[in-house]
Formats: structure tokens, sequence, C-alpha cells
């Protein structure tokens, strides 16, 4: 086991931190309103980081990762859209950060085509038409009740003030469903992040860690 990774898993600590970089406002704003819940196991303490743009995500996670900010680190962005060019540039990135061809697979989150896919399955299960807000709008109004959504602050703080316990069982159960494919429309690996922060048995922190290292 390298220096690194026995940094990153203190053998006496009682809690692990988890890292999430998020792509910006939208994806930030979502994983601490989940935070909020307190529906994720009691030993993990997460901690967002907004990137304020898919553009910053590859450095700010070599930051993070090389200063041993977290026991275990991810990337939280959308797919956006086809031929998806910036979110393979992220990928291609982390991979050869860590000299691998595989490690985006394990580190990064996606909603495709945006996170929008992930957050209205907390009302039901929907595949979104398109990334464009535009186009999103009325089926966020329905089921929402808010007009003309364009993510502004005031229009995030209204929808995820709407998001609760009951709603999240929801969404967990409806994102289990869907392809973890990142190349098909409407898929997303939201679960695989959800699973470890439930998962009583630490030790994925590990393995997970382990992957990035080989």
């Amino acid at each position: 086991m390298s220096e690194i990774m026995r940094k990153r898993l203190p053998v006496f600590s009682a809690r692990y931190t988890i890292g999430i970089i998020c792509e910006g406002d939208e994806e930030y704003d979502y994983i601490e309103k989940l935070k909020s819940l307190n529906v994720w196991n009691a030993q993990y303490r997460v901690m967002a980081f907004n990137a304020l743009g898919n553009g910053n995500i590859p450095a700010r996670y070599q930051d993070k990762y090389q200063n041993n900010v977290c026991d275990a680190l991810f990337i939280f962005c959308d797919t956006d859209r086809k031929p998806y060019e910036q979110y393979e540039e992220i990928k291609a990135k982390i991979n050869n950060f860590h000299g691998q061809s595989d490690a985006a697979e394990n580190v990064v989150i996606f909603g495709n085509p945006c996170t929008m896919q992930i957050i209205l399955m907390h009302w039901g299960q929907f595949n979104l038409p398109s990334h464009r807000k535009d186009k999103n709008a009325p089926l966020i109004e329905q089921c929402t009740g808010i007009k003309g959504y364009k993510a502004k602050e005031e229009q995030r703080r209204q929808l995820f003030s709407l998001i609760n316990r009951d709603n999240y069982i929801r969404m967990k159960e409806y994102v289990a469903q869907l392809s973890q494919d990142d190349r098909q429309k409407n898929s997303s690996n939201f679960i695989k992040l959800l699973n470890n922060l439930h998962c009583e048995d630490g030790r994925w922190i590990q393995e997970f860690n382990e992957k990035l290292e080989c």
C-alpha cells in the first residue's frame, strides 16, 4: 500500500471523508441538499466542492486528490450534449492523471443528458428530451410548480426545498433502473455513489482507492 493510501485511510478513524467535485451550482446545491436529509450512513462525512464549470473539474480533482483532502474522491457532472466532447475530455484527463485507461469509470458520476435527469426522479420516472433548460422547463414546472426554470439561485433554492426524505427514496429507486452506460441517453451511474454512501461496511473505500493506485 502506498504512502498516499495510508494517509487517505487512517486506521483508527471512525469516520471517512467522501469528497464530491461538482460541475457547477446546480450539482453543488443538490448534493448539499441531500446531505441535509441525513439519509446516508453516519460514518461518512460528505464534502462537496463547486468546480464552477466543467472546464475546471480536472484541476480541482487533481488538487484535492494530491492533497489528501478526502478518503475517497468523486466527480459529479453532466454528459451534456453529443458528441460529449467536454465530458470525454474530463474522463481522459482523469485517466491520464492516474495512468490508467479506466480510472474515470470509477471516479466520474454522471447524469445524461444532464443532472436534471436525476433531480426530477424525486417526482417520477422521466426521460429528459434534452440538456437544454428551455426544453426541460415545462416538465420541471409540471413536477415542481417552478415556472421558466433557468437554474437561477432563487429557482434552485425553491427547487431543492421540495426535496425530502420520502421523495429521496423514490429517486433512488428510479435511478437504480437507469442504464449506467454514459453513451446512452437518459442514463446515470448515480446509484453507485448512493449505494456507497449507504453502505455500513467502509471497506469499499479501500477497494475504490486500490483501483486507482494500481
